[in-house]
């Protein structure tokens, strides 16, 4: 039995893709919806990369 496997796609291809194959349409829409998911949540990282960069720079340095 072939089991499948999330390939860490957050919602993924199995939430584009459940029940019978969309219209073109259809996969348009939920590709962009997609696309924007991953936007925003790029985004997000950003943002925290940056709010962690910046208190690290806020920090004074260490000296041994």
């Amino acid at each position: 039995m072939h089991h499948r496997h999330s390939h860490g796609w957050g919602r993924g291809p199995r939430m584009l893709f459940r029940g019978p194959f969309p219209s073109r349409p259809e996969l348009i829409e939920r590709l962009e919806s997609f696309q924007r998911d991953l936007e925003q949540q790029l985004a997000d990282v950003a943002d925290v990369l940056s709010h962690l960069r910046d208190r690290e720079d806020a920090q004074p340095q260490q000296q041994m």
